[in-house]
């Protein structure tokens, strides 16, 4: 009998480990050997040290590497992730590497893996938000050998890109299949463990937009002005590491304590439970455009950073300077709870993407790819 096959996660955020983890607990119980690849911000202690939430994942090796330091540009973490991965790679000889979505160190290990014609695996392609970040994501559509989407509309975009149809597979959005069953913990524990004292409260994660870097500090002193204008509560995620997040960090640190928690990160169960009961999301996070509606959570989109990626009725939209579309926003929306959307999946990708697989028509397909025109 054949030894079972290595599947190697690439995770850099603790937003694509909430993605990646379901696909790796499905596959680590089909037998399959599973392994997490740790970089990035999870390995910053300002954003919450996140690499531990990796580690206490059962039944799988957890691999680290530190691949920035704290206001490096996103070209030498590119380069910096390429030379680690690429060493990394030729010693452990994954069978299959498993990147997500649009992070510059998805798009390193997207490089080595194709350069080196390993199998990789890219999820969450074909999908459109504007900003730098499409730009990674359509580079790690066109350097990955398979494609495990979201929706028919993001399938289509990568056969747009020229992908073979038969390396596309729809599953849906993977962190849904978390969302669709019970957290595993209590409101009460989230609020105990994360010191929340609000029983009425409002979610706020404002990550900075790469292109529009020297205008962060503005906006998030007119959308944080705004919130604390309403007179809600609000817990508030820090941003992730990209340029312009320091300015997020001054405007999120003058708030007032008593009506807006800040906390670096949240297990991802806790997170679940608290998107169930809040009144409502804020900000420019994918949560707010995929899970929110999910979760039938009003959000209230800011900005750019997810242009053109929801169609929930549920998700509202304003710029950050948009002072009067936030307060009516607050005060029409909250706690107005929706119908479940499932416009990006139902629940099941996981078991999906382990049925594909498990097929040795996945395994068996070549390397070497070819453009594929008419898509």
């Amino acid at each position: 009998m054949s030894d079972p096959k290595s599947i190697l996660f690439v995770t850099g955020t603790r937003a694509d480990f909430g993605k990646l983890e379901p696909l790796a607990i499905a596959a680590r119980d089909a037998g399959l050997n599973v392994s997490f690849f740790v970089t990035g911000m999870h390995m910053l202690s300002r954003y919450g040290l996140t690499k531990i939430e990796v580690h206490r994942l059962p039944g799988v090796t957890v691999y680290e590497y530190l691949n920035q330091r704290i206001g490096d540009p996103q070209d030498v973490i590119l380069a910096k992730t390429v030379t680690g991965f690429s060493d990394f790679v030729r010693e452990t000889k994954p069978d299959l590497v498993v990147i997500h979505g649009d992070r510059v160190e998805a798009l390193a290990c997207a490089l080595v893996c194709a350069t080196n014609y390993i199998r990789s695996a890219h999820i969450e392609g074909g999908e459109v938000s504007g900003t730098i970040d499409e730009i990674y994501r359509h580079c790690n559509s066109k350097l990955a050998s398979h494609h495990f989407v979201s929706s028919d509309d993001a399938a289509r975009r990568v056969m747009a890109l020229g992908e073979d149809k038969s390396a596309i597979h729809v599953i849906g959005s993977p962190e849904l299949d978390f969302h669709a069953g019970p957290s595993g913990v209590t409101i009460e524990d989230v609020k105990a463990r994360y010191d929340i004292p609000f029983d009425d409260l409002g979610i706020c994660v404002f990550h900075p937009v790469t292109s529009e870097a020297d205008t962060m500090a503005d906006q998030a002193r007119d959308l944080f002005g705004a919130l604390d204008a309403s007179g809600r509560n609000f817990v508030v995620i820090a941003p992730n590491n990209d340029p312009g997040s320091a300015g997020i960090f001054d405007a999120i640190n003058a708030l007032p304590a008593d009506r807006f928690r800040v906390l670096p990160s949240m297990r991802f169960a806790h997170f679940s439970e608290l998107m169930k009961h809040a009144a409502c999301m804020v900000g420019n996070s994918s949560a707010g455009v995929r899970e929110a509606p999910f979760l039938g959570l009003p959000s209230l989109d800011i900005g750019s950073r997810q242009t053109d990626r929801a169609k929930a009725e549920s998700v509202h939209f304003a710029d950050a300077n948009e002072a009067d579309k936030i307060a009516t926003f607050l005060r029409d929306a909250w706690g107005n709870r929706h119908p479940r959307d499932e416009g990006f999946g139902a629940g099941s990708a996981a078991s999906r993407f382990t049925d594909i697989l498990k097929s040795n028509v996945f395994w068996s397909s070549g390397l070497q790819k070819r453009f594929h025109d008419g898509g």
